[in-house]
């Protein structure tokens, strides 16, 4: 049964909003999701919200219908509620038709089987989040294992990178770890690409075994060197302008294709912009 609730005191509203915070979003185990394409796409990749809040004008959109009923039907709670609500909850003057609550299930990375798939995307102290989810999302788009984080990268599960993943947050799988442990770790497992300057080769000389841990650092610093020096292979992307580097989301994108390619996927997936 529907719940109809409106008053910012309510305590189940209170909880839903203080995910906006990082600290609460670890201790409670969930995070937010905004927007009806993105909790759709959630539930078709089998991920149930266990709170749906939706403004109750749209409780007759057939998306919204479906929602309700998946949230039900697994025991969440469904809420409806005024757009000034939503507002005060998505912290936006025009916010979304619904907001989803989830629970955030992280991979350890001594679950991970490396073989499941030929590429895994592996960032390092990460920290804007719209990068990481535009990683996340070029991540579902080449069919990488999932994404890899290591050392202190951004939230995954903050709304701005939820956002920029457009749902791929739900399709990726995300591990995070300390960057010695994950490189015991791949360690006879597969080969570390990194994405480094120097002693670099062109990414179009180097060879991408099955399966390629694609290791890009941070947006300033890059990798540090001991981690640079570790790696299997250390490629660049070649820059003919002024610029001295790219920025970490779209290298991520070009490197990914290029390995796949190089591995002969035999998939010939086209890429959509959108």
């Amino acid at each position: 049964m529907v719940d109809t609730l409106t008053s910012p005191a309510n305590p189940t509203l209170k909880a839903i909003r203080a995910l906006h915070d990082k600290r609460h979003r670890r201790a409670d185990g969930r995070f937010l999701a905004e927007g009806l394409r993105i909790v759709t796409e959630a539930l078709d990749a089998g991920q149930v919200p266990e709170v749906l809040v939706f403004a109750e004008a749209n409780a007759g959109h057939a998306l919204v219908r479906r929602l309700v009923a998946a949230t039900e039907g697994a025991g969440g709670q469904a809420i409806a509620t005024t757009p000034a609500m939503l507002s005060r909850l998505t912290g936006k003057d025009n916010p979304q038709a619904v907001v989803g609550v989830f629970r955030a299930t992280p991979t350890p990375l001594e679950r991970l089987d490396a073989a499941a798939a030929p590429l895994w995307l592996v960032l390092q102290a990460i920290r804007d989040p719209g990068n990481l989810g535009t990683i996340l999302r070029t991540g579902d788009a080449v069919g990488a294992g999932g994404v890899i984080l290591l050392d202190d990268c951004c939230d995954p599960y903050g709304v701005e990178a939820v956002r920029a993943s457009m749902g791929a947050v739900f399709t990726q799988g995300v591990t995070q770890a300390e960057g010695p442990a994950f490189f015991d770790w791949a360690k006879g497992r597969g080969s570390v690409a990194g994405a480094v300057l120097a002693g670099a080769v062109d990414y179009r000389d180097a060879t991408y075994p099955r399966p390629t841990f694609l290791l890009l650092g941070n947006e300033q610093a890059g990798l540090p060197p001991d981690y640079a020096a570790r790696c299997d292979a250390r490629v660049k992307l070649p820059m003919r302008g002024r610029a001295d580097s790219l920025n970490v989301a779209v290298a991520a994108g070009v490197l990914a294709y290029h390995v796949i390619a190089a591995q002969g996927d035999g998939q010939g997936a086209a890429a959509a912009l959108g």
